[in-house]
């Protein structure tokens, strides 16, 4: 009897992540490469997901609603978002976790500069809050999306986002405008 618990506590440790789709393990993905922790290839195929934001301009401080969410009803189980500047490969901003399925990340020592799944259920649109920082060029968010063990797709890419540019501002960041006051007497 007790070596029969003993084969199926070890079926169970062993094989039991596989059959439910995702490892309950420390499953995470590398916040530079965006890969899973796990041997798989990266599906080649178009993502059926998509990254939608709230605005295409930002100016610092400025919060921006991030949605990472499924094109049918394929659902994900894992993910990994960042906004990253054109042609960059550091995250820029911080996250605000809004979405209970949601947790934030630290990559490269700042808090909440990423947003991944905060359980392995399976979610069809996840929404969180992205904060503009300061100096920051045109950016995208980019996405991993782990669907299952098997199939997971790497590079997802938001629309191009711009900070705003004023006129009155030059590369200092400092107003080129003059201020006249006129003393009346």
């Amino acid at each position: 009897m007790r070596r029969h618990y003993c084969s199926v506590f070890l079926f169970c440790g062993i094989f039991l992540p596989r059959i439910l789709g995702f490892p309950q393990t420390n499953t995470s993905i590398d916040c530079d490469s965006l890969l899973p922790n796990y041997e798989a290839e990266p599906q080649t195929s178009a993502p059926p997901y998509l990254i939608t934001v709230s605005f295409d301009n930002f100016e610092p401080g400025n919060e921006i609603q991030v949605t990472l969410e499924a094109l049918k009803d394929v659902g994900f189980k894992g993910f990994n978002l960042q906004a990253r500047e054109i042609e960059g490969d550091v995250p820029v901003g911080t996250f605000k976790i809004t979405d209970p399925n949601t947790k934030g990340l630290k990559c490269r020592n700042v808090t909440n500069s990423a947003v991944s799944h905060a359980n392995s259920d399976v979610k069809q649109k996840v929404t969180t809050t992205w904060i503009a920082p300061h100096d920051v060029r045109d950016l995208q968010f980019i996405a991993t999306v782990v669907q299952d063990l098997e199939k997971f797709w790497v590079g997802i890419q938001s629309k191009t986002l711009s900070p705003m540019r004023s006129e009155s501002v030059n590369g200092t960041g400092k107003s080129k405008r003059k201020v006249c006051f006129e003393c009346i007497c």
